[in-house]
């Protein structure tokens, strides 16, 4: 059996959170060269996808921080929610396992 189906309760939600994160990375760096207003697709999309996030933790980092300060903490803190759920999964004895090589 392929491993991805063996362990898609976790292979699932952890593509789904790192797409996430890095989709906020490239919106951090592309947000160094374009204002925050513009109108380009691939911009819009970037915001789409993060901004449910960002308002997320907007609301739990102090309202000093920049926008892209938020968006550092936005990826910090999906990668905490990556590591702890497999933190959780291996708790329970149903994390993948990296296999015996022979």
């Amino acid at each position: 059996m392929n491993d991805f189906w063996a362990y898609w309760y976790f292979h699932i939600p952890n593509f789904i959170l790192a797409a996430v994160m890095y989709t906020l990375m490239g919106r951090l760096l592309l947000g160094l060269f374009v204002p925050e207003s513009w109108d380009n697709y691939i911009w819009r999309f970037f915001k789409s996808v993060t901004d449910p996030f960002l308002r997320i933790v907007r609301t739990i980092t102090p309202s000093i921080l920049t926008q892209p300060v938020v968006i550092v903490f936005s990826v910090l803190w999906l990668m905490a929610l990556r590591i702890g759920y497999l933190v959780l999964l291996i708790n329970f004895g149903i994390a993948p396992m990296a296999s015996q090589g022979g």
